[in-house]
């Protein structure tokens, strides 16, 4: 991969632990972002700056240094479908020099905002980790500000010492919670988390660069498995479905995340977690062979369903 496609995929996938909405997970919002960092290839992102850019700038700059050429009537696109959501998100500012400076203005600007630049800065570096966990903690994502009115009663989920994000109320959020909080330090001590969906925005967390780094990519996030956690020590990941009312890790379903994670570097762990053992009862005839469930109102216990491994990754079978 040249430093150009490598650049443009780092940021797509930033956008996504950003939180932006897969609208804005694409090459266009991609150069959006590289253009307000002004980092042309092969710069570090340790490097990046924050100039003040317009959208016809920001389309010259994509065309001078990535070879992206725009047509002239793609400028709207740019500002609707992309720079208003990195506002709406806090991840740049409108017109600073200039704050009453008419938002369609010929003039208008933006920049990026000074947190997600320090984070950005960060990118690469083992502060990374930490580092978005922190701003996901200070700066609502942009999904996340659609549905405000629901924010009073979300779920804290703490995803690191000192570090939470909140989810969509419900009893699914309820059971993820307790898979981070409470499986993975009892059965993948020092795991981190890779990603947690949501019920309300599907994105409660999602570190996309870890998991590209794991080898797999994130153009299928629509079967993403509830919970993802990287449990470094051991080089596995763990697969973890949250069931309250459908959905355990079934025959078909290991078949799809099977699929979904055939890059990955690390082992595949796959586990079915129930919040108590009466919705267990209820799905015992449809879970998998070779994979783990977990119950959460017994949280010290793992059952295993078969296999010559407690809890472990298995070889692909031959073909």
């Amino acid at each position: 991969m040249n430093d150009e496609s490598g650049d443009i995929e780092a940021a797509r996938q930033i956008i996504a632990s950003l939180g932006l909405p897969r609208a804005q997970q694409n090459e266009r919002s991609a150069l959006c972002l590289l253009a307000l960092l002004n980092l042309t290839p092969g710069k570090a992102w340790a490097n990046a700056e924050n100039p003040l850019i317009g959208i016809t700038p920001i389309m010259n700059w994509a065309r001078e240094h990535y070879g992206k050429a725009y047509a002239p009537n793609t400028r709207e696109t740019i500002r609707r479908q992309s720079m208003h959501q990195f506002c709406d998100a806090g991840v740049s500012l409108l017109n600073p020099d200039q704050p009453d400076r008419p938002v369609n203005s010929p003039k208008a600007v933006y920049q990026i905002e000074p947190a997600a630049l320090a984070l950005l800065r960060s990118f690469g570096s083992p502060a990374w980790h930490d580092s978005l966990a922190a701003w996901l903690v200070q700066r609502e994502t942009l999904v996340a500000r659609y549905a405000k009115e629901r924010a009073q009663n979300r779920i804290p989920v703490e995803v690191a010492p000192g570090r939470r994000i909140t989810l969509s109320p419900g009893e699914h959020s309820e059971l993820i919670r307790a898979i981070v909080e409470d499986f993975a330090p009892r059965f993948a001590p020092g795991s981190v988390l890779v990603y947690a969906g949501d019920t309300g925005d599907k994105w409660g967390y999602f570190d996309a660069p870890l998991l590209a780094d794991l080898g797999v990519g994130v153009d299928s996030h629509g079967k993403m498995p509830d919970v993802v956690l990287h449990f470094a020590e051991r080089n596995w990941l763990l697969l973890v479905e949250s069931v309250t009312s459908h959905g355990p890790v079934d025959g078909k379903r290991h078949a799809e995340l099977a699929k979904l994670f055939a890059g990955s570097s690390a082992g595949l762990v796959y586990v079915t977690a129930f919040p108590n053992r009466a919705i267990m009862g209820r799905y015992l005839g449809e879970i998998a062979w070779e994979t783990e469930v977990w119950v959460a109102d017994a949280p010290s216990h793992l059952i295993h369903f078969n296999g010559v491994r407690f809890l472990g990754p298995y070889p692909a079978e031959p073909e």
